[in-house]
């Protein structure tokens, strides 16, 4: 690796730890805290920024590139970091995100000044940032697991960090047992893939599948895909992620969103593409399958939901099944031979990866200044923000933009080369698992319309009609630190949405390094103007065409009204309100009826339920009050974790008898594990 790119890492890192050291030197000064925690953090991240960009310009790192940061203490226990293409990329993702978090930060958190600890808080920021980072760039199994807790750990604490609401305690000791058990399973794992090579390095791990036994290799695929599955979100192990997001500050929200849960996509990208060599085709099948799952069950959950954040969290499930759709037809194009087609499989999973790092990030930066402002997160009590914060709701409809696939912007693109992929996947085999192709097509089209419709109702409920709360009559926009933060994540969706061929240059070598293809050169037309579906039979779009053909088209209606409305008279008046006495809040289109048709199409699934209470003056026909509540059921969450819950408390209960007090019978008990130790061994 060039000396530019390894210096700009390090600075990097002693960032994010001079932001930890500065953060608890200031435990009693919460702004200067806050400046310095947010300040420095935001230094590092451009660091990193510079540093991922020049060194995925600069090509693949090679063996000799893995440097030793600290001094080894223990067999096995090196730690050491190997920035290769695949983790600069994972970290732009972390820096940019840091980046834009940080600046939000430095207003957003004037809310916590003389409430709450914000050194503390800077220096778990700071610490989950520095984590993050070696996760992605580390070159060694202990020293992954041990980056890995430590940012399970500084998450934790930043998703509790409001440890006074029991919302707020009850999200973090879920993600805190969620976490740990996807820990459990990577440290299995591990164990299996060192049983394999002799070591912890990821350089012995390499390819290290092609020479397991297929029981150990399919149990340590199975491992992987829970332990990181966790962290991801996926379903159904994707129960706190709904939780932890809306009760943590929307800056950590954001940050989650962003960052902390593609760790696990960078896991499955890492263990499957690089450590378990040529995959059978029961792996893509399992992860294409559970990415439909989750993209779709993401957005249809997310369709009954009220609250802002809680939508939200639902649409990072549905996004990260379209990313593991992407993984899932890349692994199942290895198996059959056509490491071209994996190759645009894994460009399309891996930049729809940070696409949805961005526009989540910004959903959940805007929605954190309406929630702020408004003092809720129910969207029924929102409403006619757009006049009262009109950039934070200029930003906000981008995000929804982008996150709905809509041309120019970047989501559009993402999954326009998931569908090409897709799409191309039908004729690579004679079995029936082709129709897993058009299958998942299917699938992405319904949940891209669905996500629509979604946002729909998010912007629409969220910002227009009229203010339907006191406290949405008096909201008032954010700071300029806030907006600053929107604007650059606004920017960045842009910018990837217009310049798509010029951004996969970027993943040239870390698909080289993964499927042994470059595609930039086939991917990309006319000069960078125009993407390609990388073979003959694909597609050809052009984003930046696009918008310039809009662009075009604008001065037609200005001529129009400047011909036609000359000399005429404008005169304004209210809104016709069907003869009444004025419009009022009550009259606006709910979020409830918005998504009821969803809900009586999907009723086998939500299993609705509703309650009405009526309050009657003198006669019942004519009722004074009439409230409505509907509810949806969490067919995991009731079905399955409750239940499995139940039998643990029960098995506990039993098992208490083990805990005699009795010294003999531990030392027993020492001894029969041992036993067990040795004949495992053996």
């Amino acid at each position: 690796m060039e000396p530019l790119p390894l210096t700009l890492l390090f600075l990097t890192l002693l960032g994010y730890l001079a932001g930890v050291v500065a953060s608890m030197a200031c435990l009693r000064a919460g702004k200067t805290a806050n400046l310095c925690a947010c300040c420095i953090a935001a230094l590092a991240a451009v660091s990193g920024v510079a540093a991922s960009v020049t060194g995925l310009l600069s090509g693949a790192a090679g063996p000799h590139d893995s440097v030793q940061i600290l001094p080894a203490l223990l067999p096995y226990v090196h730690f050491s970091i190997r920035p290769d293409p695949l983790g600069l990329f994972f970290t732009l993702i972390v820096s940019l995100i840091g980046l834009a978090v940080a600046v939000y930060s430095l207003g957003y958190n004037r809310q916590f000044l003389g409430k709450k600890n914000l050194g503390v808080f800077g220096a778990f920021f700071n610490s989950a940032l520095l984590a993050t980072t070696l996760v992605f760039l580390a070159d060694n199994a202990f020293f992954f697991l041990i980056a890995w807790e430590i940012m399970a750990m500084s998450a934790y604490f930043l998703v509790s960090f409001e440890h006074e609401k029991e919302e707020s305690r009850n999200a973090g000791v879920l993600f805190f047992v969620m976490s740990h058990i996807g820990t459990g399973c990577l440290i299995l794992g591990f164990l299996l893939l060192f049983k394999a090579s002799g070591g912890y390095e990821f350089d012995g791990f390499h390819a290290i599948g092609a020479t397991m036994a297929a029981g150990p290799r399919n149990a340590a695929f199975i491992l992987f895909l829970v332990g990181f599955g966790v962290k991801a979100g996926v379903i159904p192990v994707h129960i706190w992620l709904p939780v932890a997001h809306p009760a943590a500050p929307s800056n950590v929200s954001a940050l989650m969103s962003g960052v902390l849960i593609k760790t696990g996509i960078y896991g499955l990208t890492r263990v499957f593409f690089d450590f378990m060599g040529a995959p059978p085709n029961w792996w893509g099948v399992t992860v294409l399958t559970l990415g439909i799952v989750s993209a779709v069950l993401g957005v249809l959950y997310a369709l009954m939901e009220h609250d802002l954040k809680r939508l939200l969290a639902y649409h990072s499930i549905e996004n990260i099944g379209i990313i593991l759709t992407g993984l899932g037809t890349a692994l199942m194009f290895l198996h059959s031979g056509h490491p071209l087609l994996a190759s645009l499989a894994l460009v399309a999973g891996l930049y729809h990866t940070i696409n949805h790092a961005v526009f989540k990030a910004l959903l959940f930066l805007g929605a954190g200044v309406v929630v702020h402002a408004t003092h809720t997160r129910n969207m029924e009590e929102m409403g006619g923000l757009v006049k009262r914060m009109p950039r934070t709701a200029l930003c906000f409809l981008i995000a929804a933009v982008a996150i709905s696939a809509l041309p120019p912007l970047n989501g559009f693109v993402s999954e326009w080369l998931t569908y090409q992929s897709l799409l191309q996947g039908f004729g690579t085999t004679q079995s029936l698992i082709r129709l897993m192709f058009p299958f998942g097509g299917a699938m992405l089209a319904l949940t891209g319309a669905l996500a629509a419709a979604c946002f729909v109702k998010a912007y629409g409920i969220t910002f227009l009609a009229q203010p339907r709360s006191e406290c949405a009559a008096r909201a008032e926009e954010a700071g300029w630190q806030e907006i600053a933060g929107q604007v650059l994540l606004t920017l960045a969706c842009v910018v990837l949405g217009l310049f798509p061929a010029q951004f996969v240059r970027l993943l040239d070598p870390v698909t080289l390094q993964l499927a042994g293809h470059a595609l930039s050169s086939q991917l990309s037309l006319a000069d960078g103007l125009v993407l390609a579906g990388a073979t003959p039979s694909g597609g050809t779009v052009s984003t930046l065409g696009l918008s310039l053909m809009a662009l075009c088209l604008v001065p037609v209606p200005l001529a129009l009204w400047w011909m036609f409305s000359r000399g005429t008279s404008v005169r304004r008046g209210p809104t016709w309100d069907c003869g009444l006495q004025g419009l009022t809040p009550r009259m606006e289109y709910t979020a409830t009826g918005f998504s009821k048709p969803i809900r009586m199409i999907f009723k086998a699934l939500f299993r609705p339920r509703r309650e009405v209470q009526r309050e009657y003056d003198f006669s019942p026909y004519f009722a004074r009050n009439l409230r409505f509540e509907s509810h949806v059921e969490e067919v995991f969450q009731t079905r399955i974790y409750r239940p499995l819950n139940w039998l643990v408390w029960r098995a506990s209960r039993r098992m208490r008898a083990l805990q005699a007090g009795s010294l003999q019978a531990y030392l027993i008990y020492i001894f029969a594990t041992l036993l067990l130790l040795l004949v495992f061994a053996l």
